[in-house]
């Protein structure tokens, strides 16, 4: 993959979050100024509290369905609640999140001719009847379900950029995002990996939805802040949407039974009804990625779930 010729100004939108905050130490570490912006709905300070200190490094309570008036080379708008969990809690927020902070970000990235990238997800593929989905397809979503605020929301964005690329000619990427996982998961986010691992660490039982025969793909979270960086300084008409996850597929069940085996807990699994409009497959085909970016992923589930493992054994023991 490229790297940037020279250091630029990047601001992170989000970046006080899970993948943000990995984000941001990947940037500094390139060399980058990082103006990490963050309404702390889901983001936490702790997640960037090691990085305040860095001389070029600096953080901003913000919310994008705000305008921003900053001046930076490269925008990664990633905010948005990404768990069912946060975005049903305030569904006319999250859409707003995703439309309006997508408008006001193109806005300023208009204004300073600046670079911009929006990290999408395969959510915009909804329950799909391609298997693995290709960026050609145009997927299967509810508009009017309970996950429809963060779908529609992330489908709404994606058309925004396409139209200020066409009509503006502004430089953008889009990443479509597959399930990540690794240290910094909020541990209430309620999505699989993390709340599979808090259980079974806790001894409680493992809450599998449905019959656990759905299928979910697990990107490391370093793997998926290498491909996001790779697709930001990729060629001027790399403009995606490009798959960015982990091809490797899993049941839920078997994701349950790798973590019960490396956490060694005695859990057991127990059953709950399937939410709502919950994709019954997702597997990313990373062809396009591969092709353009050089990119794939490196880490595998086994590897992974070791280090989320760690990272969780010690917040929670802290934490208690």
């Amino acid at each position: 993959m490229q790297a940037s010729p020279t250091p630029c100004r990047s601001l992170v939108t989000g970046g006080s979050g899970f993948l943000g905050s990995h984000l941001c130490e990947r940037l500094l570490a390139r060399g980058d100024e990082v103006l990490c912006v963050d309404n702390f709905f889901t983001g936490r300070k702790s997640n960037v509290a090691h990085l305040l200190d860095h001389p070029r490094f600096e953080l901003m309570r913000h919310d994008i369905t705000f305008p921003l008036y900053v001046e930076v080379d490269r925008i990664y708008n990633l905010a948005c609640p990404a768990s069912p969990v946060h975005y049903q809690h305030d569904p006319v927020q999250t859409t707003k999140t995703s439309v309006h902070g997508a408008i006001n970000m193109l806005g300023l990235a208009k204004r300073l001719r600046a670079r911009i990238l929006q990290a999408s997800t395969s959510e915009v593929y909804g329950d799909p009847e391609q298997h693995p989905q290709q960026e050609s397809y145009w997927g299967r979503v509810n508009p009017i379900g309970i996950r429809s605020c963060y779908d529609e929301g992330k489908r709404c964005a994606e058309t925004l950029f396409f139209d200020y690329h066409r009509q503006h000619r502004l430089d953008i990427r889009v990443a479509r995002i597959f399930n990540t996982y690794g240290p910094r998961m909020h541990p209430k986010d309620g999505r699989v990996v993390s709340n599979f691992i808090v259980q079974a660490l806790r001894g409680e039982a493992i809450t599998v939805y449905g019959k656990g025969t759905q299928t979910r793909s697990f990107c490391y979270v370093s793997d998926l802040i290498e491909g996001l960086q790779g697709l930001m300084e990729a060629q001027p008409d790399c403009t995606g949407p490009v798959n960015l996850g982990n091809p490797g597929e899993f049941t839920i069940i078997e994701l349950a039974e790798h973590v019960i085996r490396l956490t060694g807990s005695r859990s057991k699994i127990i059953f709950s009804p399937l939410p709502s409009d919950d994709p019954a497959q997702r597997q990313p085909d990373i062809q396009l990625a591969r092709a353009t970016l050089g990119w794939e992923p490196r880490v595998q589930l086994q590897e992974g779930l070791k280090k989320t493992i760690a990272y969780f054994d010690i917040a929670l023991s802290s934490a208690n």
